[in-house]
């Protein structure tokens, strides 16, 4: 073997200096308003912890996982599933705690513990060992394989050369991310849980090249909404592992959505973090706590709130979080629908018609349409500041 799967990374050398180009100007910002990064860290960790999981086939919605990571009970979602979306958040959280330690290394042992927490340790289906049987990427909706990875007997070595590779590699760490990735993909060590490992991985080399915010350390929300260019990335493997193969092709895609992604979540954070500071500011006249923004800011992009999710994200009492929400009501930022156990929150006419009044627009209803329009008005106005 020459070089296990090989790429030229001149292709992406312009893209590589956008995105240091972006994490100076995104340090230069300097921190982010605590209540501010508290709120958008939570949304984007749910975001990326969804589509990960969702593109894995587990059966759960993007609010679904907010309300698991807060800590709310989640009738709909089974026990089982609900392990899934969990141990992913825990993967994400390990490699990150590892990433910053000065005797960091990629070996085995690295990959081992992040998969048994990607499969919220499931023994029975395999978690923290390697699989021991050949295994195939087929398409689940035809059955047909797309590709025969190594045999099991290869799977340790392969790895362990992998490893090493991410050791020594000197390359931006946009490629490294990419190459990690598709390699582990390719090498497919376990019996389930590879794609979630590799994106994971990707993640930790962003982290670990110094691309420490959330812009940069996760693509599956990126990957989710564009499912059919994230498939075709691995043609480059050919039907069954070839060491050798040319894996050029993916680092290309991977590196361009890194950029993509990261050009859209700054626009994205300031359009949000304007709306959050309306309505913090208009949970400041009506409550002496600003923590009351949480439920309006869930409210205003079209998410029920219930008090159990709200007091999973301030940690108040029963009695303090229904008092809370029935403040909003009363002022009509919020709608209450349901009784007793049932009973959710949604955004009131008045939440948007005043969140529109502070921007100069005049807005009517609670619906989507409300809500697009407040949003487009922000995004065409921060695009212009930054064209």
């Amino acid at each position: 073997m020459k070089t296990l799967l090989p790429f030229d990374p001149g292709p992406v050398a312009g893209q590589c200096s956008e995105l240091d180009d972006w994490r100076a100007r995104l340090d230069y910002k300097g921190p982010l308003p605590r209540a501010w990064e508290g709120r958008l860290r939570r949304d984007l960790e749910a975001e990326a912890v969804a589509a990960s999981t969702i593109m894995e086939g587990v059966n759960v919605t993007v609010d679904e996982v907010r309300r698991i990571l807060a800590g709310d009970r989640t009738v709909d979602v089974n026990p089982e599933d609900r392990a899934l979306v969990e141990g992913y958040r825990d993967a994400m959280n390990f490699v990150l705690r590892r990433a910053d330690d000065p005797s960091f290394q990629w070996n085995t042992e690295l990959l081992i513990g992040l998969h048994d927490r990607v499969l919220g340790g499931r023994y029975a289906a395999g978690a923290g060992r390697f699989r021991d049987a050949q295994r195939w990427v087929v398409i689940s909706a035809t059955g047909d394989v797309v590709f025969l990875p190594p045999t099991a007997e290869e799977v340790s070595g392969l790895v362990e050369l992998a490893c090493q590779r991410m050791e020594s590699m000197e390359v931006h760490p946009a490629v490294a991310a990419a190459w990690v990735h598709i390699s582990v993909a390719a090498i497919h060590p376990f019996a389930d849980g590879n794609g979630r490992s590799a994106r994971v991985l990707a993640s930790l080399a962003m982290y670990r090249g110094g691309f420490k915010r959330k812009e940069f350390t996760s693509l599956e929300e990126w990957w989710g909404r564009h499912l059919t260019e994230y498939s075709s990335a691995f043609s480059c493997l050919g039907k069954e592992f070839d060491p050798e193969a040319d894996v050029t092709q993916f680092i290309e895609a991977h590196v361009n959505a890194q950029v993509s992604q990261v050009r859209a979540l700054d626009l994205r954070e300031q359009v949000e973090r304007k709306i959050w500071t309306i309505v913090e500011n208009l949970v400041s006249e009506i409550a002496p706590d600003r923590r009351l923004a949480n439920a309006l800011w869930d409210a205003f992009f079209g998410r029920d709130v219930t008090a159990g999710y709200y007091r999973s994200l301030t940690e108040v009492s029963p009695a303090t979080a229904t008092n809370d929400l029935a403040v909003a009501v009363a002022a009509g930022f919020l709608i209450a629908v349901g009784e007793r156990r049932g009973r959710r929150y949604l955004a009131g006419p008045r939440l948007y018609e005043t969140v529109g009044k502070a921007l100069g627009l005049s807005v009517d209803g609670a619906d989507d349409n409300a809500r697009a329009m407040i949003v487009n008005a922000l995004s065409s106005r921060g695009a212009a500041q930054t064209s």
